[in-house]
């Protein structure tokens, strides 16, 4: 597996480390907001070089954002952004936030990987359905009939909604008596959508800190998928292996979702042997996921590929929040692509009714 350079990515992170040691917030904001629209082009920068050596006007893109993004073209750094780290005196946190980017690809890097003929692993074709996603009854912002338009609108099959659990408050996590009128409004999409689409049944459960699962067996038997990930003690360094091996030997789970619940810059997650927790997701015939939101990107594609030689299932999802945000499994495809994941051991690759009998094989009650 070859990952070309990515000066996108790199052009990106150097803008946020500026963002990091602005002495004003104003400022700060000025420079995310460029290193967003570095990172989220369609193509690499290098296209938007002028022949004169400067560049074209690109939004949100300042003549202090410019200029790092010239230095690093020409010479693949940027002085500027070293002096101005080593004046900060914020030079050893910026060192940690650099420590905790590796393996996220661009939005042009993504676009080239699904492009590349010479990988193997899962198409866009190929690619079904979307088994991660959040509606207006958690903290989405898309009703379930955009987001069953939209799905249709991408080619897709099916989608599992699987809005936040009630024991993650600070996700509007549903109530159980919220999740049944959910459940009546999924029933009517279907049926207006029979034969087209199909929206099914699904929850993100929180994984506590001792591995416990905040739904009970009767409550997740209520859900065609169960999807648990964890949301706390992200940036504990200690071993947490016993409680995702916990979480994935809990009866009645189908998807342990974003297993490190790390961030861009900000969090590594879950610090776990993670062989041994593969080990545990194969023997308990459970998925694990790639997460596509560009700010997770969890699994990311070197340890994917260590899920893969344990024998791991796949479930490939953008954790979108908004139907805009669905575009978001592309990223997840790309890991898998480079990953190498056959299409045979992503779920979101399989026809609908080998899923469906796959999660009525899995469920409880």
């Amino acid at each position: 597996m070859h990952v070309e350079t990515d000066t996108n990515g790199l052009i990106g992170a150097l803008l946020r480390d500026l963002a990091t040691i602005q002495p004003s917030k104003q400022s700060g904001l000025g420079y995310k907001r460029a290193a967003h629209m570095v990172l989220g082009l369609d193509h690499p920068i290098e296209s938007l070089l002028r022949a004169d050596g400067t560049l074209e006007k690109t939004p949100n893109v300042g003549p202090k954002s410019e200029l790092v993004i010239l230095e690093v073209l020409r010479t693949g750094a940027s002085p500027t952004v070293e002096r101005a780290v080593e004046k900060s005196g914020k030079a050893a946190d910026i060192a940690v936030h650099r420590s905790l980017r590796d393996n996220y690809l661009s939005r042009a890097q993504v676009v080239s990987v699904l492009a590349d003929t010479s990988l193997g692993g899962p198409s866009l074709a190929e690619y079904r359905g979307d088994v991660q996603m959040h509606s207006t009854s958690s903290d989405g912002t898309q009703t379930l009939d955009e987001i069953a338009d939209a799905a249709i609108a991408r080619g897709y099959e099916f989608c599992a909604v699987t809005d936040h659990s009630y024991g993650l408050r600070i996700a509007n996590g549903v109530s159980m008596a919220d999740l049944a009128k959910q459940h009546i409004d999924i029933d009517r999409v279907n049926r207006e959508r029979e034969g087209r689409f199909r929206l099914i049944k699904g929850i993100e459960a929180n994984i506590a800190p001792d591995g416990s699962i905040d739904m009970s067996p009767a409550e997740r038997a209520k859900l065609e998928l169960v999807l648990v990930a964890p949301h706390s003690s992200l940036r504990a360094a200690d071993d947490q292996t016993a409680r995702m091996m916990t979480a994935v030997q809990t009866p009645g789970i189908h998807v342990l979702g974003h297993p490190r619940g790390r961030q861009y810059g900000t969090r590594a997650g879950v610090n776990a042997d993670w062989d041994v927790v593969f080990g545990a997701v194969v023997r308990a015939g459970i998925a694990i996921e790639i997460d596509g939101d560009p700010s997770r990107q969890d699994l990311d594609y070197l340890i994917a590929q260590r899920a893969l030689v344990a024998g791991c299932l796949f479930a490939l999802d953008s954790d979108a929040h908004s139907t805009y945000e669905l575009r978001y499994a592309e990223w997840a495809l790309a890991h898998a692509r480079l990953a190498g994941i056959p299409s045979e051991r992503i779920i979101n690759c399989w026809p609908l009714d080998r899923l469906l009998e796959w999660l009525a094989s899995r469920s409880e009650g």
